[in-house]
């Protein structure tokens, strides 16, 4: 799984979590639909820290909450 494929799962996880839709966290976090809709179909390379903040606001989480998950745990760095 690729960091962005992380960010992407995570993302959908905590809206089947809230019963909400990627539209409505959109709302929920000032974020444009197409952004959202960018990271979640693999289009968006790098969503960026600034863009997760804002999502994480929406949810009502914090980043580290955001990214402390097993899948985030597992990855592999991607700078050698």
């Amino acid at each position: 799984m690729t960091t962005q494929q992380a960010v992407a799962a995570r993302i959908l996880q905590l809206c089947k979590q809230r019963h909400l839709t990627p539209n409505a966290l959109s709302n929920l976090s000032a974020v444009p639909q197409a952004t959202v809709k960018s990271i979640l179909n693999g289009e968006s390379k790098n969503p960026g820290i600034v863009t997760i903040k804002k999502l994480c606001d929406g949810l009502e989480i914090t980043l580290n909450e955001f990214f402390d998950t097993p899948e985030f745990a597992r990855l592999e760095q991607e700078v050698r």
